[in-house]
């Protein structure tokens, strides 16, 4: 299982333009097939900057056009990197079970794209267990420290009510408490089948041998420097002497991951949660250095950390069960609540038109009735969903706000010709608690399925590009506090369901799904698996997908390829410019689609869009899969042909 230097150095080269894994491009059983062309480097709208970073998901970094799904006989894995693909891919080669090829992927993921996530986050996970049938829902989200207040984010202190400095996101306030490894622990444990630490061996290399900079890891560097300068370990790392980003091509070794990993592998989650890399945590998330604000985590936060496992949120849509993450995630929710109003209108007569490998021209109609519907669910969901172990969802129960009867009576509210902007949240009474949105900017997503039939999906961040800046033994240190509401109260002094509380978790967007067929009443086999990274996005990118799949009948590629479009619920529709069926010339003006969409009136944006979907499909006995032509992604596994 081993990872050869010579063969790293070649994977974060060529990987990441989708050449061959071996050295003489011999096939083998994780060849990357070459399915799309390089992703380009940068083609943004508008210069990267920290301030763009802190309110959009990560840099939009072109598109791969012409990408094709790859066909698997046994098993497959789709990550958002070349490189962390390959690796878990070994992983199940050597025969280990989907929960070992996660371990695999997140830590070289760490190495090969930490501005999107590692070790110092954390993670949702749906877990299909072959041979029980189950579907296990594994929550490794961040946690706020004990000594959190509700103003934690909002003044430096009672006497100092100003704005933690150099701003929330970057102070030490914005630090939780990482759940991704004692997540990955549990999951291994009641599922795993290699040992433990053998599955840190392909991070251990690299980190030793070194990776590559790629295009996409690049851009991030550079759109993120001024604040990685101020963090000691973030600017050694990831700028040149001068200040300036280290450019694509850049070999970054990192001697203190690869010693991290070493710990964690022979002594378990244990060896983070307490003892010295605990005790480096804290110091850098104390860190007044650089006048950042501290924050207030202690080692006793660490130790107390607890993964959880909660009930999935399964629901019908047209005959097959889809099930996601319950909360503190809101992505589950939402996505069964948009499918759930959109069950009420036959979306196969809008399928997309000149139907070609990036997915073809959505229809207008398509588009309007699915943004209107995710306007209902955000509605729902911007107001009632936090973590539930502190606040109660409507009716105490996940399932009040999907509800069939009650989203039929939610899809009544929509006009097939006309835009309702901006939708009104159902009434539940007493238990109405305003809130506002969080994002998970800096985030990915591995799928994978393994020989043994289990399948998983698994959406990782750190929060923003660059979590908080703050890096630690090798590792960055995320900002998921900032997906909490800042203020702890809306204007009518209601409290607010998101607000900081002591222990507990922010809300999430992450919609991690498994999709089932059944029979007679019950469970079959797995249909597909998809997720993604987006932020808040990450909802209408999930549910393009599944709509893509389940009711136009596209392959898992052209869902993935097929534009971005969706909206949460304000008046701004989103419409991917950077998709080349998308002319998004002056806000797209001359598009078809977008002219469509405005003359029912849709305030159309075609902003690009940077989803990093990642999708496996049953296919006959195997596996077909799509990785999203948005990023550095690739599909591989036993290929057939």
């Amino acid at each position: 299982m081993r990872l050869a230097a010579a063969t790293a150095t070649v994977l974060t080269l060529a990987l990441a333009v989708g050449c061959s894994a071996t050295d003489d491009g011999a096939a083998g059983p994780c060849t990357i097939a070459a399915n799309g062309t390089p992703i380009a480097a940068a083609p943004l709208t508008q210069p990267p900057t920290s301030a763009n970073l802190s309110t959009h998901p990560e840099i939009a970094t072109g598109y791969r056009a012409g990408m094709t799904p790859v066909t698997t006989a046994r098993f497959a894995v789709s990550t958002a990197n070349p490189v962390a693909t390959e690796a878990a891919c070994r992983v199940l080669d050597d025969g280990g079970t989907a929960a070992d090829a996660l371990i695999a992927a997140q830590t070289v993921l760490g190495l090969v794209e930490p501005q999107s996530s590692g070790i110092g986050g954390g993670a949702f996970l749906l877990y299909h267990d072959a041979a029980t049938g189950t579907v296990d829902a594994y929550d490794g989200r961040e946690t706020a420290p004990m000594a959190a207040t509700e103003n934690y984010l909002r003044f430096i202190d009672d006497t100092n009510r100003t704005e933690p400095a150099p701003s929330a996101r970057a102070s030490g306030r914005s630090i939780g408490v990482p759940g991704v490894l004692r997540m990955l622990e549990m999951s291994h444990r009641e599922h795993g089948k290699q040992p433990w630490d053998t599955l840190f061996e392909p991070a251990i290399e690299l980190a030793d041998n070194g990776v590559e900079i790629s295009p996409r890891m690049a851009s991030s560097i550079a759109g993120s420097a001024s604040d990685l300068a101020v963090d000691e370990n973030a600017r050694t790392y990831f700028l040149n002497p001068n200040g300036s980003p280290k450019p694509e091509g850049t070999v970054l070794t990192n001697p203190a991951m690869a010693k991290t990993l070493g710990v964690i592998a022979a002594e378990g989650a244990d060896a983070f949660y307490a003892g010295p890399i605990a005790e480096a945590i804290v110091a850098a998330t104390d860190d007044p250095s650089g006048g950042r604000t501290p924050g207030a985590m202690t080692t006793a936060d660490l130790a107390g950390y607890q993964a959880k496992k909660r009930t999935a949120l399964c629901t019908d849509y047209r005959g097959r069960e889809v099930c996601g993450m319950p909360s503190p995630s809101s992505g589950g929710t939402a996505v069964a609540a948009t499918l759930g109003i959109l069950s009420n209108f036959d979306l196969s007569a809008y399928r997309p038109t000149a139907l070609d490998a990036d997915g073809g021209e959505p229809d207008a109609t398509g588009v309007h009735l699915i943004a209107e519907a995710e306007r209902l669910a955000y509605a729902d969901r911007d107001k009632y969903v936090a973590d539930s172990d502190f606040v109660p969802l409507p009716g105490n129960s996940p399932d009040t706000l999907i509800d069939p009867d009650y989203l039929r009576g939610r899809s009544a509210l929509i006009d097939p010709r006309r835009s309702m902007g901006t939708a009104e949240p159902g009434d539940f009474g007493p238990v109405a608690m305003g809130t506002q949105p969080g994002n998970d900017h800096g985030t990915s997503q591995i799928t994978v399925a393994d020989r043994y039939g289990n399948v998983a999906a698994m959406t990782t961040t750190i929060e923003s590009a660059f979590g908080s800046f703050h890096m630690v033994d090798g590792f960055l240190l995320n900002n998921q506090l900032t997906d909490f509401s800042a203020q702890p109260t809306a204007p009518d002094g209601s409290p607010l369901a998101n607000r900081v509380e002591p222990g507990k978790r922010p809300r999430s967007s992450m919609a991690p799904t498994l999709v089932f067929e059944r029979g007679n009443g019950h469970r079959g086999e797995v249909l597909l698996a998809v997720g993604s990274p987006g932020g808040s996005v990450i909802i209408q990118f999930v549910v393009k997908t599944l709509v893509g799949m389940l009711d136009w009948e596209l392959d898992p590629q052209q869902a993935v390829s097929m534009v971005d479009f969706g909206a949460a619920n304000t008046p701004r529709t989103n419409v991917g410019g950077e998709h080349p069926n998308i002319e998004a010339a002056d806000n797209g003006a001359t598009d078809p689609l977008v002219r469509a969409l405005t003359e029912m009136g849709h305030q159309v944006s075609t902003e690009p869009q940077s989803s990093g979907l990642s999708v496996l499909g049953r296919h006959d006995e195997g596996w077909i899969g799509g990785a999203d032509p948005r990023r550095e992604g690739a599909v591989t596994g036993d290929v057939v042909g």
